[in-house]
């Protein structure tokens, strides 16, 4: 598939008033216990905005609005590590290589336009569209593993695509593709699954969260009712995408 290059883009504008506060307000809250957002950006504010999230003492709404200015504020740190760190899992990640390698020979070309580094408002780190190519979200990733998993899971989408010839709007082969990319990207392994939740269980915990994340992508598509919906879909597809490890030999664990 030829290199598409997705229009590099950046977090809102901040337009709040500098020392501008707002008292946040509930209707499941009658005693009124959360605490107003300080928007002033001073260190003191954030300090205080984080302590009062952390008590549960920020309505979603001012809490989503804490993350969006954190964004804002270090978006151009959060821009240039997720280039940094894509560059060099281009060159030294062997499932990163491997993946390049496996995408090239059925013609498609992987490079460093090939995943631009975006700001996104949705929760996602990362995304694969057949006509505009793969997008990073550079405000999204943690670490540079996680943006490993991320390239990782989105060239097995690249990949069914040239492979399978995937339709993405039957509801079949975008579950297959979801299930695959899950776990092949190294996103469900035992060690991150046990550091992340605690799950002993290599084999249970590993299929669970391949179908957790794969149910959850196709909750998310237009076509799909709901949570009920997304799970029926990746169930009658599950046995047979689950097993099938092209282009990998297995499945590391």
């Amino acid at each position: 598939m030829p290199a598409v290059d997705v229009p590099s883009s950046g977090p809102p504008g901040n337009e709040q008033q500098q020392g501008e506060n707002t008292a946040s307000r509930d209707p499941n809250n009658p005693n009124n216990q959360f605490r107003p957002l300080d928007r002033s950006n001073t260190f003191w504010a954030r300090q205080t905005n984080a302590a009062n999230w952390s008590l549960g003492r920020l309505t979603k709404e001012d809490a989503e609005t804490m993350f969006a200015l954190e964004e804002a504020r270090n978006w151009g740190k959060m821009l240039k590590n997720c280039e940094k760190r894509r560059e060099s899992l281009m060159k030294y990640s062997p499932t990163i290589r491997f993946m390049r390698d496996k995408i090239g020979q059925m013609g498609g070309n992987i490079s460093l336009k090939s995943f631009p580094c975006n700001y996104c408002v949705d929760m996602k780190s990362g995304g694969f569209n057949p006509e505009y190519g793969v997008e990073l979200c550079a405000n999204k990733l943690v670490s540079e593993n996680h943006q490993e998993e991320t390239m990782a899971h989105e060239m097995v989408h690249v990949y069914d695509h040239l492979r399978f010839q995937v339709d993405w709007n039957d509801l079949r082969h975008a579950a297959c593709s979801e299930i695959r990319a899950s776990a092949l990207s190294g996103e469900c392994r035992f060690i991150q699954q046990f550091w992340k939740n605690g799950q002993w269980k290599v084999n249970k915990g590993y299929q669970d969260c391949v179908r957790r994340r794969a149910e959850l992508s196709m909750a998310s598509r237009p076509a799909v009712k709901d949570d009920v919906h997304a799970a029926q879909v990746v169930n009658e597809v599950w046995d047979s995408c689950l097993t099938d490890t092209r282009p990998f030999d297995e499945v590391y664990r």
